[in-house]
């Protein structure tokens, strides 16, 4: 699947994940692209922790509850953000859109493989959860988890929820 397949193909899909593994390879390769982001001053502010093993999928399902893709899903994977006071002095802190550059690029390379995934971050945003989730992974106190990718083949068709059309969200040369 090309580029542009990919984005046309891209859901976020919320439903549960079948029992199929995803491959370590498959893993490597979407967390690559993920790498591959642009990052603000070539900051790299974006770290990764892979998470297949069921003993650890487990604990971090009944930290982020009431979600069937993280329910359901055999893999998973962290994104975590540098502390902005890691940034160099007099450098502006773009670890948000850093993150964000590569959540978006991980999420078309799992669809280019044919899997499905959504991006979760609010169910981190309460009640600690980021760092618990953190701290079971042995993430840095410095460093934070942000977003919770879900990596798997989908059990139930994906929903195409539509886009508004090109003229109602693009303009040429001004509003």
């Amino acid at each position: 699947m090309d580029c542009l397949q990919a984005i046309q193909a891209r859901h976020s899909y919320r439903g549960p994940y079948s029992r199929t593994p995803v491959p370590d390879e498959h893993l490597r390769l979407i967390v690559e692209a993920g790498i591959l982001a642009p990052s603000g001053y070539n900051g790299q502010t974006t770290s990764f922790v892979v998470v297949s093993d069921t003993a650890l999928l487990e604990p971090i399902r009944r930290i982020a509850p009431d979600t069937q893709a993280l329910a359901t899903c055999p893999a998973l994977i962290a994104v975590v953000m540098d502390a902005p006071e890691e940034i160099p002095a007099g450098r502006t802190f773009f670890g948000i859109e850093d993150y964000s550059a590569a959540v978006e690029n991980m999420l078309l390379a799992a669809t280019a493989l044919g899997y499905a995934s959504v991006w979760f971050d609010g169910v981190l945003r309460s009640e600690g959860r980021a760092r618990l989730v953190g701290d079971l992974l042995g993430v840095p106190p410095q460093k934070e988890v942000r977003v919770l990718l879900p990596i798997g083949v989908p059990a139930e068709p994906l929903e195409d929820h539509g886009r508004r059309p090109f003229e109602e969200r693009a303009h040429w040369n001004g509003w």
